[in-house]
Order: structure tokens, then sequence, then C-alpha cells
């Protein structure tokens, strides 16, 4: 019979790994498992065979276990979104709306994992293009969100924005934010945005700063289309995905969002509800 195998990424230079990663080998591999894991990983286990993160997913594990904070998930749920592998998010962080699982957990989070008694949370994604005259520049894929913001200069920009083809308003703004209900507690939350249950069918509009006080954050449909067009004179605009990949728009480009076909899977403990992990975030209900 065939090992099973699980990956593991974790975020480099984090000094608890040293003592987390070698006892979570010997679960695993107590458990039959094999380990395939990322550079950073494999430093502390040698028995585990290295893989680049970008091709984490076409290794089939069963399952991915990330160590370490809501950007460490956001990069490997990249890699693994396209081949429906699930994530078991291990918060080695101060905050973590996604990575929900903390480190006193872990043996058990895993086991149950192991004994398939996780739930299975499926989170909407963003698809993503930027057109420049009528030519695809690239083709991108976001968890939380898909972002424009001015560069370094201290200007407003000015962006169209059009859902479903149909013109909404031009927003003049420090940026604008499309955000998923996963992404509804970062950045857009930060900018005045509301929260969305990751249930809710939705994409949220949030200009980041508007100059017209009347601009709010906009709730859609997850079916629609939205279109953000680069308006005026453009010096230096940032299209960002996820926070973590940064790509130069420029004047008249248009970025086009909409659902993705593929969705992340998050494994959550049993018992474990979104409202447990936003009260316990968010502080709600603290005097």
């Amino acid at each position: 019979m065939a090992e099973r195998l699980v990956a593991l990424i974790s975020k480099p230079g984090r000094p608890e790994l040293e003592q987390i990663i070698p006892r979570l080998a010997r679960q695993l591999a107590a458990a039959g498992f094999a380990i395939v894991g990322d550079q950073e990983t494999s430093a502390y286990a040698p028995s585990t065979d290295v893989c680049e993160r970008s091709d984490l997913g076409h290794c089939k594990p069963e399952f991915v276990i990330v160590l370490g904070g809501d950007g460490t998930l956001l990069s490997a749920a990249r890699a693994v979104a396209q081949l429906d592998i699930p994530i078991l998010a291990v918060n080695l962080g101060s905050l973590g709306f996604l990575t929900e699982v903390r480190v006193e957990e872990l043996e058990t989070a895993v086991k149950a994992a192991i004994e398939g008694r996780c739930s299975r949370d499926a989170r909407t994604m963003i698809a993503c293009d930027l057109v420049r005259r009528g030519q695809n520049m690239g083709s991108f894929f976001a968890l939380n969100d898909v972002v424009v913001t001015k560069g370094a200069i201290a200007r407003l920009l000015e962006v169209e924005v059009r859902v479903d083809k149909e013109f909404v308003a031009d927003y003049k703004a420090d940026g604008v934010i499309i955000s998923t209900p996963t992404g509804s507690t970062a950045y857009s939350l930060a900018a005045g945005g509301p929260v969305l249950v990751p249930s809710v069918d939705a994409f949220i509009v949030t200009p980041v700063s508007p100059h017209a006080l009347t601009h709010r954050p906009l709730v859609v449909r997850d079916s629609s289309e939205i279109t953000l067009s680069m308006k005026g004179s453009v010096d230096e605009v940032i299209l960002t995905i996820d926070g973590q990949t940064p790509v130069q728009a420029l004047e008249g480009d248009q970025i086009v969002c909409r659902r993705s076909a593929k969705q992340v899977h998050l494994l959550r403990l049993p018992g474990r509800t979104v409202f447990e992990v936003l009260r316990t975030n968010l502080k709600w209900g603290e005097r």
C-alpha cells in the first residue's frame, strides 16, 4: 500500500519551528504519512522531501499543514487551490483570522485531520485579469483581495468602477479594494468595510480614503464582474494580489475581477465556528 502524503509549509525564521516541526513529523510518521515540505520547512526535518512551494500541489498530498500567519496561508492557498487540496492552518503570529488553530492545539488538530473529523470550509477566490489596450497582460488569483493603490507620490487615484459593465461611480481615492468574504477582515476592514461571514456569496468594493465622503463600501453578488479602469494622469499605480504580488498598472488599464471557478478549502477543528474566531480576534463582548 502506498504511503499517504501530507505537505508542510512554514514561515521562515520562526524560532519555535525547531521544536514544532520535528514533533509534528513524528506524529505524522506514526500515522503512516510521508512528508513533503518547502525549503524552509525541510531544514527542520531532514527526512522530509523538498519541493518548491509553488509545486507542492502537484505532489497531491491529502492535505497541507501551514505553520505561520495569514500571509503564509495566502501564499500556500494560491499554490494548492487549483488542485482542491485542503489546508490546516496553524497560527504562529499574533492575529490570525485564517490561521485559526493555535500552537497548543496542533497535535489535536492534526489527529482530527488524519481521522477525517475536521469540517471543510470552502472559501471563494477572485480571478483577476490586468487588461491593457484589449490585451490580457496577466491573470491572478486572490483569496483575500485585489487592491489598486497609488505609488509613492501623494496624489489621488481616479478609478472608474463598473459592475457587470454598468457604471457605478468614479472614485477619487488613495485606492480601491475588491475583497472576498474571507478578505473582509483584512485591508477592507481597516478601510471601513463590513465583516462578511465566509458563506455569503458576495464581493466588497471598498474605496481607500475617498475624496468624497459619500463614497462608501459597496457589497455586490459574487456572480458579478467588477471592472476598475485607471483614469486621469497616472504616474504610478500598483495592483496588489493578497498583499503579496505587486504589479505595475498604467493609465487606461482595466482590472477585471470575477469569482474564480476554484475555491480554497480550510480544515476547521470540530465544533469551532467563524463567530468564535471573530469574537476572539476582534475582542467582541469584552468589557
